[in-house]
């Protein structure tokens, strides 16, 4: 049995196929892990959605900024939908609900016990460690998961606050969390996320840096998965594994081995290449 962790999808169907027929990937034995993302902007969101929710407890998913896009569309929000959003096959399927429900109810942090690895899909801010995020990330599942989910997804969109503090309440505090696991990549020393900042880690300056890059971090002598950051690619430094390598974007879908550490890279077929590059 195998376990493999593959970076952000974001609906490139064709591509996941490829990389799963790639590394001899068989569902009745190996586990399929993903970094969220599973959505949005490629051509076949629908299909990865089903994909996924089929492997049922053979695959663990976390959720990325654009699943919860998809949940908020879903639930009316739509001044929020952009024209690059390819949401709707999904919200037109006869089983649009049961993908939903599904989608809801990921979990927004993995901690293995046997790896000693923690999958997320952006960042920690540099105040939490390992007890204090999992207790977060239930936190705020436990909202997504139950009756206020709708007020959830009414609060989700915001980059305010900026900053961590236990004082926080509210919807204030549970956006927080959220923008934490879904869209954080850079923030200061003090943990004041730089939510507008994307691009090229190397262009950083001593002010913000990549949330991984601080050495004080409480997670630092954790194991850490993250995926929401193509622009980065693969990058196996300070004690994390950054798996989105920017397939959406004509980069290429990658598969991490978690028992070897063997990385396994596909190049875009060029199907997912939306008209316009973010970076």
């Amino acid at each position: 049995m195998s376990t493999y962790v593959i970076g952000d999808i974001q609906g490139c169907y064709t591509e996941l196929q490829k990389l799963l027929e790639l590394i001899n990937f068989n569902p009745r034995q190996d586990v399929l892990w993903c970094t969220g993302d599973l959505v949005n902007r490629g051509p076949n969101s629908l299909e990865v959605l089903r994909f996924f929710k089929g492997l049922k407890e053979r695959a663990i998913v976390v959720l990325g900024n654009h699943d919860l896009h998809l949940l908020a569309v879903a639930q009316g929000h739509t001044k929020y939908l952009k024209p690059k959003d390819t949401l709707t096959p999904i919200l037109e399927a006869p089983d649009a609900q049961e993908l939903l429900t599904w989608l809801r109810h990921r979990p927004f942090l993995h901690y293995d016990v046997h790896f000693r690895l923690t999958l997320i899909h952006a960042g920690l801010p540099p105040q939490w460690n390992l007890q204090q995020a999992r207790q977060y990330a239930v936190e705020i599942e436990e909202v997504l998961g139950g009756s206020k989910y709708k007020d959830y997804l009414a609060h989700l969109y915001g980059n305010e606050p900026k900053k961590w503090s236990e004082k926080l309440r509210g919807w204030d505090r549970i956006r927080f969390m959220t923008n934490c696991f879904t869209r954080l990549r850079y923030c200061n020393a003090e943990g004041e996320l730089a939510l507008k900042k994307k691009g090229n880690p190397n262009n950083y300056d001593d002010e913000d840096k990549p949330w991984f890059l601080w050495s004080h971090r409480a997670s630092r002598d954790m194991q850490i998965i993250f995926g929401h950051w193509s622009a980065l690619g693969y990058y196996a430094d300070n004690n994390v594994y950054g798996v989105d390598t920017g397939c959406l974007w004509g980069g290429a879908l990658t598969a991490l081995r978690l028992e070897d550490k063997r990385v396994f890279t596909l190049p875009c077929a060029g199907e997912c290449t939306p008209p316009e590059n973010p970076f």
